[in-house]
């Protein structure tokens, strides 16, 4: 096989830049980011690096095989056609995952047995024995991942077998605990590197508490796992793995401690079991306390960022008076923090009370959510901006098709608009009134769909205020008497 060759990168909807950016890091080229996933190129040991190092990979795949298949009949003869012996051999296992957007082949159930009796059958017309490589579907000894968008398939390899969200220190988990991935995404999507404290004070089974020790401590997230499917491919390379494996030289030490607590007894027994079983124990700071007991926070100021329940698989009492109460604290407790919080319905966020500066779509398992940030600052808005204080991350800001649709910061800066209303060079002739007319309505349909979140037009409404309607009065009844059709049939009918 060639020593640079192409890969991708699996991911969460919202952490496709920020995986981008772990790839760059470790020396990957063409880095290209996508929907959900990363492509990029590389040799092994970038290969290998990025199973072990990638904070926000889900999986690494090495594309082998791509052709077009316009229906069932053609996917299969196209697999038939590779040379299964590059990759396989009789006395291996195999397993097929497959992710399928096609209206030809709506079923990846399907796809998954036509491409494996594709593959069985080029070894039985081959040996005259009929022997041919085993089926199975838990650590097989090459996975292959079939990956169908239209007509056009890709066949590659999964390098990393087991995802690799699964990082091997888990001992016990809370109901609904949050993805390994994801939680890592939010804590690097922050700009959190350990360089202040960051405080869980729902923290459940610990996983935002774990990932952010292994991203201050900078731990690679991989050495916990007990394999990967690279290590059962024919060009590994164990010496150079171990080499990777076993360099600790970027582990840093740790300035500034971590913070967990939650209400659940049970919740916080299990999170020390994870931080202990994680080896990070050393660099967090973890008790039983309920949110409303929280009257100060670690300084100086941090980081705030939890995952608090959503009334789906996790509810209390009283949703609203949580949030509500979230949102007091922050005000009050938290000042001068940075708060990342994901949760999961518009109405909960609204019990906050406060203006988030970032949204950001997440998915959380099935979940659409969305990630917000909330800047703590004290006093009025105005007053924190005139002292220097930012809000938002400006050029750092994502993409338009990574928030959600309906977030503003899509829409151009008005303030910008105004600006270029104002120079003179800009300036245009006067616009008949057909002609404000067809702006003002394409400007609508550029618009985002929410119609609510435009704002009032205050010269419009002081031309509307106190006037009455200038319609005559309308003479005789409101409605016409009952019966009128049938009377006015009768006297055609007369006529």
């Amino acid at each position: 096989m060639d020593s640079t060759f192409e890969m991708v990168a699996k991911t969460f909807q919202g952490l496709e830049e920020v995986l981008a950016e772990e790839l760059r890091s470790l020396g990957a080229e063409n880095v290209m980011p996508g929907r959900r996933m990363v492509a990029f190129t590389g040799t092994l040991e970038t290969m290998y690096r990025a199973n072990l190092q990638c904070r926000t990979a889900l999986r690494i795949l090495r594309p082998f095989f791509k052709f077009r298949a316009p229906d069932a009949d053609s996917l299969y003869e196209h697999v038939k056609e590779y040379d299964w012996s590059r990759i396989l051999s009789p006395d291996k296992t195999f397993a097929i995952d497959t992710v399928s957007n096609s209206d030809e082949f709506r079923h990846s159930r399907f796809v998954t047995y036509k491409v494996k009796d594709a593959v069985v059958d080029w070894f039985r017309d081959r040996d005259p024995e009929g022997k041919r490589p085993g089926v199975r579907l838990q650590e097989a000894d090459v996975l292959i991942n079939v990956h169908i968008s239209g007509t056009e398939v890709t066949l590659s390899l999964d390098s990393s077998g087991e995802s690799l969200h699964k990082r091997g220190y888990r001992v016990a988990q809370t109901d609904a605990p949050i993805n390994e991935v994801l939680a890592a995404g939010i804590i690097l999507r922050s700009g959190w590197r350990g360089d202040c404290p960051l405080v869980d004070p729902m923290c459940g089974s610990g996983t935002f508490l774990i990932e952010a020790a292994l991203i201050a401590a900078n731990i690679n997230p991989g050495i916990f796992r007990r394999g990967f499917a690279f290590e059962r491919w024919p060009d590994f390379d164990a010496e150079l793995f171990d080499r990777l494996y076993n360099d600790d030289s970027g582990e840093r030490p740790v300035a500034h401690k971590i913070y967990g607590a939650d209400i659940s007894p049970k919740a916080v027994a299990i999170a020390e079991r994870n931080i202990k079983s994680a080896g990070v124990a050393r660099y967090i700071q973890l008790e039983r306390k309920p949110l409303s007991a929280w009257t100060e926070a670690p300084q100086p100021a941090g980081v705030v960022v939890t995952n608090p329940p959503y009334g789906e698989r996790i509810s209390v009492d009283d949703m609203d008076a949580l949030y509500a109460l979230i949102g007091t604290k922050l005000k009050h407790v938290f000042t001068g923090y940075h708060a990342w919080i994901i949760g999961y319905r518009d109405e909960h966020f609204a019990r906050i009370g406060l203006a988030p500066s970032e949204k950001i779509a997440m998915m959380n398992g099935s979940l659409e959510c969305s990630l917000r940030e909330y800047v703590i600052f004290e006093g009025e808005r105005k007053d924190f901006v005139r002292r220097g204080g930012k809000i938002g991350r400006g050029e750092d800001r994502p993409a338009a098709s990574e928030r959600r649709r309906y977030d503003r910061a899509d829409r151009p800066d008005r303030r910008d608009r105004d600006d270029r209303r104002r120079r003179p060079d800009d300036r245009r002739p006067a616009a008949t009134p057909g002609e404000r007319f067809r702006r003002a309505f394409d400007s609508a349909a550029e618009e985002p769909e929410n119609p609510l979140a435009r704002r009032r037009n205050p010269h419009a409404l002081k031309m509307i205020q106190g006037r009455t309607p200038s319609l005559k009065p309308m003479e005789g009844p409101l409605m016409r008497p009952k019966g009128w059709r049938r009377k006015d049939k009768n006297q055609d009918q007369d006529q």
